[in-house]
């Protein structure tokens, strides 16, 4: 009887958000197996066959570091942010915009889905200047982070068309300068631009958290929901701290460009994404305006 309750609590979710745009972002962690995949492909299936429309955006940062040692590269990380020098860009691009990307697209197709694998640079999704030198927040060190860049733009027209036509686009984080230097872009603040240049109906950011805590040991202490204003006083008072607060604020930055909600929720563990978008309870944290 517990399915038939839960059937019930999505009809109203799927009657209001058929022909919906929602962007997806997740990352390696949540596609590390065959298994993981075709079980979150499977979710990503039924958003599709009720009508809603889906951009996914990937990460895969996992993968790129294994690749990395494969290839006697040096994985970096600077404040959780990758330092992408011209022998971790080649592991990237081989990664994000080739293994990883054709298996996601694979999977969605042979579930029945048309999926096209694109990248950042693709048509100019995404335009992006290197990032200078520096500083990393709390301390005085001048970091160079080498071939990663800051998105100045976002041309949403190819992912138009390929929407109209019934597609999935499938976008690794990859983008492009002026003159056609490839430059890594955090997968999370790709998902947000993309979301807001339409604006989406949803922005998802899919990782190993499972949403707002204010206790990090405690599970228990996950915060359902935060409108714009209790969210920035969270950061102010520490409430949200760390890696999470750069995944609010572009989240806050998403809802002030028109996206109607941002959640943030776990991408490992199984039916996360359906349980957070039909029904009451969720399972994320859930940021509106306000």
């Amino acid at each position: 009887m517990q399915e038939i309750s839960i059937l019930k609590q999505a009809i109203p979710f799927v009657r209001r958000f058929k022909g919906s745009l929602f962007v997806l972002k997740f990352g390696g962690e949540a596609i590390r197996t065959q298994d993981a995949l075709d079980r979150l492909c499977e979710d990503i299936s039924f958003l599709h066959d009720v009508g809603i429309r889906v951009i996914i955006v990937h990460g895969g940062g996992k993968q790129v570091t294994e690749l990395e040692g494969k290839l006697g590269a040096e994985s970096r990380f600077v404040a959780g942010r990758r330092v992408t020098s011209p022998e971790s860009l080649e592991a990237l691009k081989m990664v994000l915009a080739g293994k990883l990307n054709i298996e996601l697209v694979a999977t969605l197709q042979g579930m029945g889905m048309k999926a096209i694998g694109l990248s950042g640079v693709s048509c100019g999704i995404i335009n992006a200047t290197k990032r200078p030198p520096k500083k990393v927040t709390g301390s005085d060190e001048v970091v160079d982070f080498g071939e990663v860049g800051d998105i100045q733009s976002v041309d949403k027209t190819i992912l138009e068309s390929l929407l109209a036509q019934g597609c999935i686009p499938v976008v690794s984080p990859l983008a492009a300068d002026r003159d056609g230097r490839i430059l890594n872009v955090n997968a999370d603040v790709a998902a947000a631009k993309i979301a807001s240049s339409f604006p989406a109906e949803k922005l998802l950011l899919m990782s190993d958290t499972q949403g707002v805590m204010t206790d990090l040991n405690d599970p228990t202490s996950m915060i359902s929901q935060l409108d714009a204003t209790q969210a920035r006083e969270a950061i102010r008072q520490g409430i949200i701290k760390g890696g999470m607060i750069p995944k609010v604020e572009m989240g806050l930055g998403a809802l002030e460009a028109g996206v109607n909600s941002v959640h943030i929720l776990s991408a490992t563990e199984p039916n996360t994404l359906l349980l957070e978008i039909f029904t009451e309870s969720g399972c994320g944290t859930m940021l509106i305006p306000g």
